[in-house]
């Protein structure tokens, strides 16, 4: 049988580890040719010491690649500027002459309660999150509008989707990628380029560092252990090939053997009043007409805070 990514090209940026170390192996075994991009830090941005890590997680994942028969660099920059990110795709093309996909997977923690957080903690998220998509997408787009075509993969959160405590940072950055990604498959649908969004559940190191203090947070961890990386990959492999080719602009999320298509905002309720509206007639008239539809303040329970720090 012919492999879904036989002679492709394709960036996965954190993969050093968890989803996109997954991601990288399965390309692989399906015929791309990988770039495993990971700087290899701790999630909070400190260098990893010889005992964590006595082999770059990114030489790690190739070796294993290679190992298997398969063909992978590894690259070490950041996503986090615009030079660096160039950097990325810049090796892709140095060592395979192409790029067909990208895979947004980069990320870090810095969880705090939202009146807690300082200003590091939110621009530290941001810039690795958000900013490290767009420039990685931005860099790997003059390239797919060239050769007309291409394909981007970005990993959202429930977090941002339906929310979650301790998160502002991580939340707003991963709801701002949603949008990001949906203007992608607009502005570049044109070039036969798609644009998507994967929210995974699963465990890996960034769900790791979640404290199992009370009986109900062993729980949840043991639940979440349930959910191996290796269940995403699967998705993301799919939305990078051929026979996505009518697949953009969409958000999935994927949990253990479940695949769910999520919902994007859209109207659920209108009022009008002709006479125009005050804001006595709101508190009267429009409110309570559309209080049913509200939606509760829900936590998602698949992320991978914790209670507010």
């Amino acid at each position: 049988m012919e492999r879904m990514m036989e002679g492709k090209v394709v960036v996965v940026t954190g993969a050093g580890g968890g989803i996109g170390r997954e991601i990288a192996l399965q390309l692989a075994a399906e015929g791309a040719k990988v770039v495993v991009n990971d700087i290899g830090v701790a999630l909070n941005g400190d260098n990893l010491s010889a005992d964590e890590a006595p082999v770059a997680p990114a030489d790690g994942v190739v070796a294993e690649i290679r190992a298997a028969g398969g063909t992978a660099v590894a690259n070490f920059d950041s996503v986090a500027t615009h030079a660096s990110a160039n950097a990325i795709i810049q090796c892709a093309m140095d060592e395979f002459g192409r790029i067909d996909g990208v895979v947004n997977n980069a990320g870090n923690l810095r969880d705090r309660s939202f009146h807690k957080m300082s200003e590091d903690e939110w621009r530290s998220v941001i810039a690795v999150h958000l900013d490290g998509t767009f420039f990685v997408s931005r860099s790997a787009a003059a390239h797919f509008r060239e050769q007309e075509g291409g394909a981007m993969v970005h990993m959202t959160s429930t977090s941002g989707l339906i929310g979650n405590y301790g998160q502002a940072n991580y939340g707003a950055a991963k709801l701002g990628i949603v949008a990001l990604s949906k203007m992608i498959a607009l502005d570049m649908g044109r070039y036969n380029v798609r644009s998507n969004c994967i929210a995974p559940s699963a465990w890996s190191r960034m769900t790791s560092s979640i404290p199992t203090d009370t009986p109900q947070q062993r729980d949840r961890v043991e639940k979440l252990k349930k959910m191996e990386a290796g269940k995403i990959a699967p998705m993301a492999v799919y939305l990078l090939s051929d026979a996505a080719r009518e697949v953009s602009g969409q958000i999935f999320a994927v949990r253990a053997n479940e695949i769910m298509l999520m919902s994007q905002p859209r109207p659920l309720r209108s009022v009008h009043f002709s006479e125009g509206w005050t804001p006595q007639r709101i508190a009267e008239i429009a409110i309570p007409a559309m209080q049913k539809h509200f939606y509760p303040l829900e936590r998602s329970p698949d992320v991978m805070s914790w209670d507010p720090i």
